[in-house]
């Protein structure tokens, strides 16, 4: 039971948001060098999950502190508002994944030298005062900007960089493709969460700026991936822009949904959909990549 909790408290679901990063970042350098590392990406994979399970975990203790879990939640179960298990255990297993991250990354910063470094100090600093510290971000509206930072820009273009020693605009892309689709879930999870949100002094941009904006901005955040794929055809990997919309159809769909329903429990649905949605368009973009 304990391990099925832990488990839970890691939301596994969520965590295809760490290994497409990964999987494109390999398959961008194979196209456009031939070559990749993989060594060196099992490690950033494996890196890149501890990291977002504990910033799952410390979110979950200090969301549970600072009053924005409560009985009210139409959300997941969480492990510490669910009285599974106290604050405090929950916070120290978020430290103890942060720290195996980084003996994982000590490898990587010898392949990759200072810029490695500056990735992952940034990455674990960033990763706990998501919702720790004196200033969270979750709370002052800037989650969405940490997820397409972290999950996009630093997570593809870091391991783009492993393989290939280049940090150029194929990364950047790449990384915005894949960091957008990743930041409609907690787009999601903020306008789900408005209302609990609101008493807890936790200022989401759907708290900021309304339930209209925020559907907008999924809409937006759903769609330009694919339209930026353009990109791909003036680089002569014109498979790498095409096959992701296959996918298109199904993020139109989550748009009208979210337009067309009041936050609700369903809102748990669209999360996973907007989580199949990534991976599929992950691994359609992927492998445009290794066929060139």
């Amino acid at each position: 039971m304990q391990l099925r909790s832990w488990i839970l408290a890691a939301r596994p679901k969520t965590l295809t948001a760490a290994l497409i990063p990964v999987l494109v970042g390999t398959a961008l350098a194979f196209g456009l060098q031939g070559g990749v590392r993989p060594e060196l990406s099992l490690l950033a994979l494996l890196s890149a999950v501890l990291i977002q399970i504990g910033t799952n975990l410390i979110n979950d203790a200090l969301d549970f502190k600072k009053g924005a879990d409560t009985a009210e939640r139409i959300g997941p179960k969480r492990v510490t508002q669910s009285g599974i298990f106290k604050p405090d255990q929950v916070w120290w297993a978020g430290i103890f994944c942060f720290v195996g991250a980084a003996l994982l990354g000590l490898p990587l910063v010898m392949a990759g030298g200072w810029p490695i470094v500056a990735i992952g100090i940034f990455s674990l600093l960033a990763g706990y005062a998501y919702t720790g510290g004196p200033y969270p971000l979750a709370y002052l509206g800037l989650g969405d900007l940490f997820v397409l930072v972290f999950f996009g820009w630093v997570a593809v273009g870091g391991v783009y960089y492993l393989n290939t020693g280049a940090m150029d605009l194929a990364g950047f892309v790449a990384g915005t493709q894949v960091g957008l689709l990743a930041t409609v879930l907690i787009a999601i999870n903020n306008l789900r969460d408005a209302k609990t949100d609101i008493k807890a002094a936790k200022k989401t941009l759907p708290v900021r700026f309304g339930s209209r904006f925020a559907r907008m901005e999924i809409t937006l955040l759903c769609l330009i991936p694919f339209f930026s794929g353009i990109y791909w055809m003036q680089t002569g990997l014109k498979w790498a822009f095409a096959l992701p919309f296959f996918v298109l159809p199904v993020a139109i769909q989550l748009v009208r949904k979210v337009f067309s329903t009041e936050p609700s429990e369903v809102y748990n649905r669209y999360l996973a959909q907007a989580a199949a949605i990534q991976l599929c368009f992950g691994v359609l973009l992927s492998l445009g990549f290794y066929l060139r």
